[in-house]
């Protein structure tokens, strides 16, 4: 399958999924019920004939990138994120994969966020085969409703694990309604993700950007904000995140979640010399 103006490594290993594995010289991953193994050859993805359109969807080769890429700001430090991270494209994961996972992130390192992931899946989740490989989906709002909270810090997720039991339960019990949330305008998303447990400003963008394609939205974690005050905002001591977000949302335009992603990773893999944010 034709796949122009796409890094699958970099789309994958940019932070916004968690799942999918290194299988020889491809990846092997879960979207939604389904087993894929995606291999990358110049411009050609080698995938099952019967999964181009599961394929095509999932990583938004869509997305008019060379379009989205021209609307980015003029300045040096998005120039650079631009040119590093060609070919990353943001994926349609599933939204409620998507919410659950960024719950389970706080405070936690991309591998550490992915061991989660993996140990919920195999412990939780529907196994789904390929070639004789065991793999799994995401674990289900019901299926995590029904556990107690001491199965999930089993799980290693500490403190998160009553923030995500108390999602599952008020998602399974219709509480917040994840298809309805998709129908909203992105200001009353936002609002309702956040009555969520464990879900604030910055995790309800992340679900919004990377679970319900609004490309707009701009999460601001450690990265992003540092990124911000040092590049944007380099001689201002006093600069509080209401006006970052302001500023991002006015400065980035209709694709700053595009923008975003492209800066986070630029800083992660490129001020690692330099004193990281904890």
């Amino acid at each position: 399958m034709l796949a122009k103006d796409f890094d699958l490594a970099l789309t994958l290993e940019c932070g916004q999924v968690f799942h999918w594995q290194r299988e020889g010289a491809g990846w092997l991953g879960v979207i939604g019920d389904r087993a894929v193994y995606v291999e990358q050859r110049g411009e050609e993805l080698l995938i099952p004939e019967d999964a181009a359109k599961l394929v095509r969807y999932y990583f938004a080769l869509d997305h008019p990138l060379a379009e989205i890429c021209a609307t980015f700001p003029d300045d040096p430090a998005m120039q650079a994120a631009r040119a590093f991270c060609r070919g990353m494209r943001i994926v349609r994961q599933p939204a409620w994969e998507c919410l659950a996972t960024f719950i389970t992130s706080s405070m936690k390192q991309v591998a550490h966020i992915a061991q989660i992931s993996h140990t919920l899946r195999r412990r939780y989740g529907t196994r789904v085969d390929w070639n004789g490989r065991e793999l799994f989906a995401y674990p289900t709002p019901e299926a995590l409703a029904r556990l107690q909270e001491e199965d999930l810090r089993a799980c290693a997720l500490g403190y998160r694990a009553k923030n995500l039991l108390g999602a599952a339960r008020m998602i399974a019990a219709g509480e917040v309604d994840l298809a309805a949330v998709a129908r909203m305008e992105d200001e009353a998303a936002r609002a309702e993700l956040c009555r969520l447990p464990g879900v604030g400003e910055k995790v309800a963008n992340c679900a919004l950007l990377f679970g319900f394609e609004r490309v707009r939205a701009f999460p601001i974690d450690v990265w992003i904000e540092r990124v911000l005050r040092e590049i944007y905002f380099p001689r201002k001591r006093r600069v509080t995140v209401a006006r970052l977000r302001a500023f991002s949302a006015s400065y980035f335009g209709a694709y700053g979640g595009y923008a975003q992603q492209y800066l986070f990773h630029h800083a992660r893999k490129t001020w690692r010399l330099k004193k990281a944010p904890q």
